[in-house]
């Protein structure tokens, strides 16, 4: 006998759609897999075969996120198949920040109502992103939460686990004053600070609609760009040169992540005429009258990820970042000093 209650149907909550919806992402999900995985979704927990054929001492890195506010743009544009990579790049950016390779993935969607083909469109961008990374989305939950949700809203967060070699873990405290700051753009605002962003547009329908000739699009199509994914390319650059720190540029901007990954007793120095900032942060600025402090302590100005190797390095690393399509720079160089990051 098929599961299904109408008591639990009449208080809002519909089994049978959720059973939809698991049969409708099926497709998506199939892309994720690698050999690794030892169960299909559907059960209590997902089955993942952890190969450390060459790892001497395997170390778990575990990282978690959400989308936060940007949700609302998708759900004004009505547009719910690219949040799913924001989900997950938010997550295994982190993780690579300690020098892991994400395995697995996983994912948590609350809804106010289950609508299967939307729940399958937001898992096909999860599945997106969890491809990029080159890990598997082993399970997930869609909860279904009436009066606790809008109907039309959903929530959307994630966790991802990875594994580094013990020895092979970045080590922040090698970093020395001349060592050099290597930037990886950014896609855009990616999915952070999105609370001031829909406060300065004031964030509607026609507002997102509304054609920007700086961006060459659209506001909403430039807000909803998704969160770019750096696996790939920093593993490649992990292979080739001894990288000493990575720091993801997420809510906080330059002046709360930067540090993180900093030693007492260093700074990073940037020139601000360095920083290759995107159009979208300009047009935040200037229509929000932001000072420029507050839009490097918010934003990550075009700047996603940083990367500090030695001077001698410097070159290297660059040709290895752009053979993997990254249009990476020099932004900065680390100097002594307790002030955390310099901006001038």
């Amino acid at each position: 006998m098929k599961s299904f209650s109408e008591s639990y149907k009449q208080a809002g909550v519909d089994v049978t759609a959720g059973y939809k919806a698991v049969e409708l992402m099926k497709q998506h999900v199939a892309r994720t897999m690698t050999s690794n995985v030892l169960s299909g979704i559907g059960g209590f927990g997902g089955l993942y075969e952890l190969d450390i054929t060459d790892i001497k001492k395997p170390v778990l890195v575990s990282g978690t996120d959400g989308v936060g506010t940007k949700l609302k743009i998708a759900f004004l544009m009505d547009k719910h198949n690219t949040v799913g990579i924001d989900c997950v790049a938010m997550c295994v950016n982190d993780i690579i920040c300690c020098g892991a390779k994400p395995q697995f993935f996983l994912d948590y969607v609350a809804v106010g109502k289950n609508v299967p083909e939307k729940i399958a469109e937001i898992v096909s961008g999860i599945a997106d992103g969890c491809v990029m990374a080159g890990c598997a989305l082993v399970g997930g939950e869609t909860a279904e939460m009436p009066g606790f949700y809008p109907e039309d809203e959903y929530d959307l967060a994630g966790f991802s686990v990875g594994v580094v070699d013990k020895e092979k873990i970045l080590k922040p405290d090698t970093q020395k004053a001349g060592d050099v700051i290597i930037a990886l753009p950014s896609s855009g605002v990616h999915s952070n600070g999105f609370s001031l962003v829909r406060k300065i547009f004031t964030v509607s329908g026609q507002n997102l609609a509304r054609h920007y000739s700086e961006l060459g699009q659209t506001l909403g199509e430039t807000l909803l760009t998704p969160t770019k994914i750096y696996v790939k390319p920093i593993i490649a650059l992990l292979e080739k040169v001894n990288v000493k720190s990575i720091s993801h540029i997420t809510g906080g901007g330059f002046y709360e992540n930067i540090p993180r990954s900093l030693p007492d007793g260093i700074s990073a120095k940037i020139k601000k005429s360095d920083v290759r900032i995107l159009p979208i942060f300009e047009l935040i600025q200037k229509l929000g009258n932001i000072p420029e402090r507050d839009m490097f302590n918010t934003f990550n100005m075009g700047v996603g990820m940083c990367v500090v190797v030695d001077k001698a390095d410097a070159d290297k690393a660059l040709e290895a970042l752009k053979a993997n399509d990254e249009d990476a720079y020099i932004l900065g160089e680390l100097v002594d000093s307790n002030e955390g990051v310099i901006i001038d």
